[in-house]
């Protein structure tokens, strides 16, 4: 499983919300694609810039495949603090 979390900011004199809404369409077309397990893209609850991104995908050919074809907006974004984290299983966390 591949998971691709963290956040960043939208450059100045871009709103942020403006900015999240500018993904919407791609985060659509990516939860239809076949390994995409999540992914969402999103205004931060309590700080007004914060950008959070996080992404879960079956494994690396799924989202090799997707990064082929994504073509997400041009927005333009700061501080991107964004990793990409590997794992080999899921729990139900309670």
């Amino acid at each position: 499983m591949i998971i691709i979390a963290g956040h960043s900011r939208a450059r100045d004199g871009v709103e942020r919300d403006a900015a999240v809404a500018a993904f919407a369409d791609m985060v659509e077309r990516a939860r239809k694609q076949d390994g995409c397990l999540d992914l969402s893209i999103s205004a931060d609850s309590v700080d007004p810039d914060r950008i959070n991104v996080f992404e879960c995908w079956r494994d690396q050919q799924s989202l090799n495949t997707w990064r082929k074809i994504a073509k997400g907006p041009r927005v333009a974004l700061r501080d991107a603090q964004v990793k990409l984290y590997r794992s080999d299983k899921a729990e139900k966390p309670f």
